[in-house]
């Protein structure tokens, strides 16, 4: 695995010094015209407006309360992880990400991509939050609702584009250093000369704190702890032009991020590597080619509840993600933006695991499998005067193989189970289409309908867990997710300063995967008829001088449907899913350099578990940014997270409670140099 790691990095690091040769070489021939990379893909085409998109500029990005991208996400209703925790408190492994209410595990139903490239793990499909830094972002795009182009397989909730920041956006040197009254850091700092007609960007960051009382004073114990953090992510990059219209993206990333979760000696953490080279090509015949290889790792040590020792250590899960696409637009004319193209995504993965019992070992266990999918898409966007039709469809070649667990005694001698199972794979269609009409004075008018697939993960295929008392069993018969959805919106500008849109949405995932009750403290995960969530989503910005006010709000309608074995789940919410979610930011930016923001959300109650009987109460939370400069390239920040205190529940299992951050204040200082 490390070879293949250290291959890509050598031939992508090669190719983009490589690069920054060519525009050398040129100038000595004969002054050209500038030329401009961006370090970004192709533009968007002309019926992006047509779903329900939302963007989020770098100015928000920059100014959150916790320095955390699923806090910047969350500024969008209806965006959600399994549970309400942060990633300095939660399990990674619940880190998985939804939208509009299509919940009920922790698998991510949305696709996640950093500059094209997806994000999620490929064992468990969760996101590593801790590794994306926000300060290094420059802009985020969530478009709600299936997704049939590139990498659509997967996206049955949405997509969320993460797109780096450019050299000008960063500056010569930035960096921050800020401590909170815990006693928590969070150091980072970013340098990005530009070299040539190029740039190139070293990161790094590094959190740590001792973290805060998940449990509630009133059930800890002698062996209850504050839930400890320590995570840093580094990262290069480096952008180039190959021709006058050819430009060469390179990125390197290196994360690590461990943390105690509840009881003393119940570490968990992640680690990972990522490597990936993309060419995009503006000319006649617009192009994006991408590849990429991703190493990760995962650990988790359960403490009993009752007893207080270990009873699980799944001390390791080593998975390698390989993939890529190829997107080609041919000259259409004015009136057509044409893009066909192909992808491909691999994930192989395993775990290795001990039962424990007074101490010692009473059961080894290895298990893991690969998953694949090769899609094929063509998309077309028509212009017609005001109005623009799109249509699209894909094919998806699915592989689910070599999957296996295999059991031994103690001694590891004595096999207890030895199972190969079957591989099986096909073919899947799915489609995309939708127009927008610009009526006028700032009016549009837009439909949307689509459709989409999601492959069970290797984890939920064949990697049974426990959250006491509860233990969730895999299975290995699972089949895949397939969406079908359809919504329509109206968006409004009456005034360069106001925007304002309003959605309404019918979705429904067949064939959901669910973590279904079979017993007392016993669920496994299962296959239903389907989730089916319908609702409203509604979004206003007003920016007037150097005031802004950014809302959000999604009321969503979510029930599961279920017959059978399962008509007891019939009409049921999903776990983890609210009714309501809202946001609104306030900002003021007197003078440049100076920033004040607050922002208040609030997030419905939902339930726990399938069954609807263990209740997480609705949860209002105020937050702070404040950034004053000080002297030349020197600033004052001031964040605050849960100003009211309000006790957010993430866990509630027969009374057993987790609780998100309570109150926390940040000092610190930031500095740019351009």
């Amino acid at each position: 695995m490390m070879a293949i790691m250290l291959s890509a990095r050598t031939v992508a690091l090669g190719a983009i010094a490589a690069a920054f040769s060519v525009p050398a070489m040129a100038g000595e021939a004969e002054p050209q015209a500038p030329i401009i990379v961006t370090g970004r893909g192709l533009e968007t085409t002309p019926a992006t407006p047509a779903y329900a998109v939302q963007d989020i500029p770098r100015e928000r990005i920059d100014a959150s309360a916790s320095g955390r991208i699923e806090d910047v996400l969350s500024s969008v209703a209806g965006f959600q992880q399994f549970r309400r925790s942060d990633s300095r408190s939660s399990n990674p492994s619940a880190q998985g990400v939804t939208l509009r209410a299509l919940g009920g595990n922790a698998a991510s139903r949305a696709l996640v991509l950093l500059d094209g490239v997806p994000l999620a793990d490929p064992m468990f499909g969760y996101i590593p939050f801790s590794a994306i830094a926000p300060e290094r972002l420059g802009a985020v795009r969530v478009t709600r609702g299936g997704g049939a182009g590139a990498f659509g397989a997967g996206a049955v909730a949405g997509t969320i584009e993460l797109t780096s920041a450019d050299a000008g956006q960063l500056g010569l040197f930035s960096g921050r250093a800020l401590v909170d009254d815990r006693g928590g850091t969070e150091l980072s700092g970013t340098l990005a000369p530009g070299l040539g007609a190029g740039f190139a960007e070293l990161s790094g960051r590094w959190d740590r704190g001792r973290g805060f009382w998940t449990t509630p004073a009133a059930q800890r114990v002698p062996a209850s702890v504050r839930a400890g953090y320590d995570s840093w992510s580094a990262s290069a990059r480096a952008v180039a032009p190959l021709t006058g219209d050819i430009e060469i993206q390179g990125r390197v990333m290196a994360f690590a991020d461990n943390r105690v979760l509840r009881f003393a000696g119940a570490a968990t953490g992640t680690s990972g590597q990522d490597a990936s080279i993309r060419l995009v090509g503006r000319g006649d015949w617009r192009f994006d080619v991408l590849g990429y290889v991703q190493a990760r790792d995962f650990h988790n040590t359960v403490i009993s509840a009752s007893s207080f020792t270990r009873t699980l250590d799944q001390r390791r899960t080593p998975s390698t993600g390989l993939g890529g696409k190829i997107e080609i637009r041919p000259p259409m004319g004015d009136r057509h933006v044409l893009r066909f193209g192909t992808d491909l995504r691999i994930g192989d993965a395993v775990f290795e695991e001990e039962n424990y019992a007074s101490g010692a070992v009473t059961r080894r266990r290895r298990a893991g499998g690969r998953n694949s999918d090769l899609g094929m898409f063509i998309e077309d966007d028509w212009t017609l005067g005001r109005l623009v039709l799109t249509a699209g469809i894909r094919g998806d070649r699915w592989t689910i193989r070599n999957g296996f667990l295999h059991e031994t005694d103690s001694s590891g001698s004595v096999v207890l189970t030895d199972r190969r199972y079957p591989d099986r794979g096909g073919w899947e269609a799915s489609f995309r289409g939708g127009a927008v009409w610009h009526v006028g004075s700032g009016l549009s008018l837009r439909a949307a309908g689509y459709s989409g697939i999601r492959q069970p993960t290797v984890n939920e295929l064949y990697r049974s867990f426990v959250v006491f008392p509860v233990t969730t069993n895999a299975n290995p018969g699972l089949g895949n997710e397939r969406l079908r959805g359809f919504e329509g919106g109206i968006d409004f500008t009456p005034a360069p300063a106001l925007t304002l849109s309003a959605t309404a949405f019918c979705n429904k995932v067949g064939n959901a995967i669910a973590n279904v009750t079979i017993g007392t403290n016993l669920k496994e995960r299962q296959n239903i008829d389907a989730i089916r969530a319908r609702g409203l989503e509604f979004g206003a910005s007003l920016h007037f001088g150097p005031v802004s006010l950014d809302g959000s709000l999604a009321l969503t309608d979510a029930a599961m449907r279920a017959s059978g074995a399962q008509a007891r789940l019939d009409g049921l919410r999903p776990a983890q899913t609210p009714r309501i979610a809202a946001s609104a930011t306030l900002a003021w930016r007197p003078h440049p350099g100076w920033t004040f923001s607050t922002t208040l959300r609030h997030v419905g109650a939902q339930y726990e578990d399938d069954l609807q009987v263990d209740r997480l109460p609705p949860a209002t939370t105020l937050d702070a940014y404040a950034e004053l400069p000080v002297a030349g390239p020197f600033s004052l920040v001031l964040r605050g997270e849960n100003l009211t205190g309000k006790d957010i529940v993430t866990r509630n299992q027969g009374g057993s409670i987790d609780l998100g951050t309570p109150r926390t204040l940040w000092a610190g200082v930031k500095v740019r140099v351009k």
